[in-house]
């Protein structure tokens, strides 16, 4: 089991203080927790939030002490995060803890100097001020999340459930992230360098989404899908289909849709035996070249590459999944 350090920095964002608990909490291996998660601040006890919400967090920092990875929610201390905390931050980076931030917990790393000479984000309102305050950070204003040797940083909100599965996908692989992603009921892993907002004002709100329609389409991706199936299932125009999609998911549906056969694709070569031709089959690509040039072109990597890697199996009776090397 991995240890995970939660640090609030008071006055804290309730919500991204929320999310390492909920999305570490889901990460199962034969119905076995993945991580123990705990919570720790500076001070113990009734810790200021923003907003109209009391909060208790009952462990000191000496919590960050055995913790293998160490993350900073969101915070509305921008300029003078309590030393305590950048002393426990810089020791644990020290004897090679996993260090990460949500949101504006990219300030508390940066004052820590765990983010000089680093490519990080924040919240893309703050992402002016973490620069100016930090011209040492390279800060990437418009992407989900930032993956800097063993530093990660988040946007806000929803970029840090993200950030979470992200990790879990580097600790257990993809089936367990995605399965995760199912127990919390949230999006599939999004790739970090998805844009973090959309320029284009949303519709206005007709008491319907494309939520259905993409919950159905993720069922049937072994099918061949067209802009004409997608938008029949929401009843609406592919114009419009199109749009709307570009709106809710910062994607237009071929590329949402490419996205999802990737991480299929990805699930399928690290947690099964599957010959390149059915993996190519269940996760909607059709045939072995044609998952091979997609593969290759969004990770990198041609898919046996990728399988050598990556591969997780469980070992006889159950237990905890190993990673080939």
């Amino acid at each position: 089991m991995r240890r995970v350090a939660v640090v609030a920095v008071p006055p804290v964002i309730p919500f991204d203080l929320a999310i390492p608990e909920l999305i570490f909490g889901s990460a199962l291996v034969d119905d076995a927790p993945c991580y123990e998660v705990r919570t720790c601040t500076a001070e113990p006890g009734v810790i200021e939030a923003k907003g109209s919400m009391q909060l208790v967090v009952a462990s000191g920092l000496e919590v960050i002490a055995d913790a293998d990875t160490v993350i900073v929610t969101g915070t509305g201390d921008r300029v003078a995060p309590d030393p305590r905390v950048l002393a426990a931050l810089t020791e644990a980076a020290d004897r090679g803890a996993r260090i990460a931030s949500i949101c504006t917990g990219a300030f508390v790393l940066a004052a820590a100097g765990l983010l000089d000479g680093r490519r990080a984000t924040t919240f893309w309102v703050q992402s002016g001020a973490l620069a100016a305050r930090y011209p040492e950070v390279d800060v990437q204003p418009d992407v989900l999340f930032v993956e800097d040797g063993p530093v990660f940083t988040s946007a806000g909100a929803a970029a840090g459930i993200d950030l979470c599965l992200h990790l879990v996908r580097k600790d257990f692989g993809a089936a367990v992230a995605n399965a995760a992603a199912r127990l919390a009921v949230v999006a599939p892993v999004r790739h970090g360098g998805q844009a973090q907002f959309i320029e284009a004002p949303l519709p206005r709100e007709s008491g319907t989404s494309l939520s259905a329609t993409r919950a159905w389409a993720l069922e049937r991706l072994e099918a061949v899908l067209t802009l004409d199936d997608l938008a029949g299932h929401a009843r609406t125009s592919v114009r419009t289909l199109t749009r709307r999609f570009q709106a809710e998911t910062g994607m237009s549906p071929i590329q949402w849709l490419l996205h999802q056969r990737v991480e299929r694709a990805r699930e399928l070569l690290e947690s099964t035996d599957l010959p390149m031709d059915q993996v190519a089959r269940h996760s909607g690509f059709g045939t072995a070249d044609s998952l091979r040039r997609h593969v290759s072109s969004r990770l990198g990597l041609a898919p046996a590459v990728y399988r050598a890697a990556f591969t997780r199996l469980s070992p006889p009776g159950g237990g905890v999944l190993a990673e080939k090397t």
